[in-house]
């Protein structure tokens, strides 16, 4: 029997909750910029599934790869690692 490959975990922000069990997640990550080497902030957002519609707008939380759930949702929910204040 084959091996799954490992699903990529990032952590993010979220920044919507206003639909069922869905939330949508903004990642920020630092590049360095090729010609002047200033370090450039670059963020993405991602759909994720939230099964049990726990997540609130401001929440640190990790999001999983998986397999399409609708239109736009690659990614669920693992796990809330900070609620928002």
């Amino acid at each position: 029997m084959e091996e799954r490959a490992s699903r990529k975990e990032i952590v993010g922000k979220v920044l919507k909750n206003k639909m069922e069990k869905s939330i949508t997640v903004s990642v920020e990550r630092r590049i360095q910029h090729p010609k002047y080497g200033k370090f450039v902030k670059k963020t993405s957002t991602f759909m994720a599934h939230d099964e049990k519609n726990e997540c609130s707008v401001g929440d640190i939380v990790q999001i999983m790869e998986t397999r399409p759930l609708s239109k736009n949702k690659r990614w669920r929910l693992v796990q809330i690692i900070e609620k928002a204040k």
